[in-house]
């Protein structure tokens, strides 16, 4: 693959707690390991994000989403196997993650990438990993690797070269949850 290399170098920079900056398969990202909160305090600086404002999370699968949440309802897996745009979903009694990721209501939000860089990099660090737009809070979102700040720059372990030159970047994802009826509520297109 053209990007095993990139992906061994992400994973060491991951162990060590520190960030990386990937392209997903909706638009350029930084991340860190999800169950590491150093590395999420870490991001929280980065980003001058609030405490306390959830992440969306990359699981490479349902069976990684299941390991950190209550369960992944079926309505949910089967929706997901269906969906062609990306969907992060909102999952209740999530656990075994950095505190700062999951919301005071114990809710956590998973997408399981499209993009086949994104997959590989998941099942191979095995364990979902932080995905959140390469701009500082207040700031509009990098359309591509060009529009990223040097303030993400400069702080970030690992830039992929992936994708780079790519200027064709989708928006982000839709998110859903089931609602208290057990219905799929789509809270953002």
């Amino acid at each position: 693959m053209i990007w095993s290399e990139e992906i061994k170098e992400a994973i060491q920079v991951l162990e060590q707690g520190g960030i990386i900056l990937f392209p997903t398969d909706t638009i350029w990202g930084i991340g860190c390991d999800a169950t590491n909160d150093a590395a999420v305090r870490k991001l929280n600086l980065l980003k001058d994000r609030p405490v306390g404002k959830g992440y969306v999370l990359l699981a490479a699968d349902t069976k990684m989403v299941s390991s950190y949440v209550e369960q992944v309802p079926p309505k949910i897996d089967t929706l997901l196997s269906y969906h062609v745009r990306p969907l992060t979903v909102i999952y209740n009694g999530g656990h075994s993650l950095s505190p700062s990721v999951i919301a005071p209501d114990s809710t956590v939000a998973f997408r399981i990438p499209l993009d086949q860089m994104c997959k590989d990099l998941l099942t191979d660090y095995g364990k979902p990993i932080v995905a959140t737009s390469a701009n500082v809070n207040g700031q509009p979102f990098a359309k591509h690797f060009g529009e990223i700040s040097s303030d993400i720059l400069l702080h970030v372990d690992k830039i992929f070269n992936y994708r780079r030159s790519d200027k064709n970047f989708g928006t982000p994802s839709i998110i859903a949850k089931l609602n208290r009826k057990d219905e799929i509520e789509v809270i953002r297109h």
